[in-house]
């Protein structure tokens, strides 16, 4: 491996995976490595969105004459990789030398090394054929970002839910105060039916819209890509076949005309860092949630949110060669697999704890849990392997994001298990990122909002 030298291990070892290689390590090393050789060219990557947005983002390589120009493949890929799930694009510029921009191109194309990103980006998300385009920096397009307000509506009678992967989340809120919540497990990504799906949201909206005396407007978060209310791909929906499709991706719009009332549906990321914005009253939020995979969403300094994409699942947050794979993308070292049950799951076997096959996800993580609590060792491990592997990649997540506050929730933050992750974020980042830790302040939302503080800050969505 020519970029075997970048991949420092990390100084804080997570209790059961001693081969952890944080990102950020190795982007400091590697660009440290180019400055030092006197040999640094400049790197210039653009994406680009099917509205006419675009991100660009500005760093350095090895010169292609350098004998450690090799790097420079895995270093940018790694690189891309995350800005195509934070920024989201359909064609991305690579402003640098000229293999550079072929090894991308290799990468990203229809049977390379990324065509699940390839098809992804390009058919499922921005409905364009995905390309890669080889240029010099000079000839990346400037930057063109947009953002806009979301939600923050409180008056009038609403409701807002949160689909899971294991649970679904609804609450009535009556002038911003919520007056009714509950949880409902469920097994969307077993369920091939689109009318599954539309019966079950359909009953959690009319079970909350039954508590108050009228409806005024239904806001929703769920994991996937919405797109003008529309469901363009979401893990929910996994099982539903392609032929079939059409039923889901029109849905919650099918939903809004049957109760002939606003009906507003967006990732359920974004509504992470709408929830945290709304109760901390600050802007610059970036939202993490860890249930079924890992949700993001962000907040800018002004208040808005950006036209990003903020999946943060998909994004590198492990340069260990022989990390676990993604099933569904087939990528290593994806923050899906770090901060989600997944990861709870993952790690059991590590722990000395055997998880039941037969039981849903939502028991294995009840079962893993009640081991927490009840002092077990080895699934306290659990949860402080997730506090260094969170420090670190929060380091990782501060060269891409403007950030003052992050709020970090989700199933697998429910009882002492958020704090033990918690603490081991500060930790790193007092420790070792200590200009991040004086700037930023990584918290948990009390126990009954990290819970059900996503379904109400959904039912602020619409506008009336």
């Amino acid at each position: 491996m020519s970029h075997a030298w970048m991949l420092v291990p990390a100084k804080t070892t997570p209790p059961l995976d001693p081969d952890f290689c944080p990102p950020v390590l190795a982007h400091r090393t590697y660009l440290q490595a180019v400055k030092e050789s006197g040999a640094a060219t400049p790197l210039r990557i653009a994406l680009e969105r099917a509205d006419g947005s675009i991100s660009q983002f500005d760093t350095i390589v090895f010169s292609e004459d350098h004998p450690q120009a090799e790097a420079n493949n895995f270093y940018a890929e790694r690189l891309i990789k995350f800005l195509l799930w934070q920024c989201g694009g359909y064609r991305v510029y690579v402003g640098g030398p000229p293999s550079l921009g072929a090894h991308i191109q290799a990468c990203y194309h229809s049977d390379g090394m990324r065509k699940f990103d390839y098809h992804f980006m390009g058919e499922s998300v921005y409905e364009q054929s995905f390309s890669v385009v080889p240029c010099t920096p000079e000839e990346t397009p400037a930057a063109n970002e947009s953002s806009m307000p979301l939600g923050r509506h409180l008056e009038g009678c609403r409701v807002g839910f949160d689909l899971g992967a294991s649970d679904r989340k609804v609450s009535a809120v009556i002038d911003g105060e919520p007056v009714y919540s509950e949880e409902v497990e469920w097994a969307p990504g077993k369920n091939s039916d689109p009318a599954y799906h539309y019966n079950e949201v359909m009953t959690a909206i009319k079970t909350a819209a039954a508590k108050m005396p009228r409806l005024d407007a239904v806001g929703g978060s769920a994991a996937g890509v919405y797109v003008n209310n529309r469901a363009m791909v979401a893990s929910l929906f996994r099982a539903v076949p392609k032929e079939s499709f059409a039923d889901v991706h029109d849905m919650f719009t099918r939903i809004g005309k049957e109760l002939n009332t606003p009906l507003v549906i967006v990732n359920d990321g974004e509504v992470t860092a709408l929830a945290g914005s709304m109760s901390l009253e600050d802007n610059g939020v970036l939202g993490i949630a860890l249930g079924s995979s890992e949700a993001g969403g962000y907040v800018n300094l002004d208040g808005n949110i950006t036209g990003w994409l903020n999946e943060l699942a998909f994004c590198p947050v492990d340069y260990n060669p022989a990390s676990p794979v993604d099933e569904w993308s087939g990528d290593y070292g994806i923050g899906a697999l770090y901060f989600s049950q997944q990861c709870v799951f993952r790690l059991a076997p590590k722990a000395g704890i055997t998880l039941p096959q037969d039981a849903t996800p939502a028991e294995k993580l009840r079962l893993v849990q009640e081991k927490l609590e009840s002092g077990d060792d080895g699934a306290r491990k659990i949860w402080e392997t997730m506090g260094v592997y969170m420090g670190y990649t929060l380091a990782h997540y501060a060269d891409f994001y403007d950030v003052r506050h992050v709020l970090i929730l989700g199933r697998c933050t429910s009882g002492s298990g958020g704090d033990i992750i918690l603490e081991g974020a500060n930790t790193i980042l007092r420790d070792e990122f200590p200009e991040l830790a004086a700037s930023i302040r990584v918290q948990l939302p009390d126990e009954k909002s990290r819970r059900v503080g996503q379904s109400i800050a959904a039912a602020s969505l619409p506008r009336l």
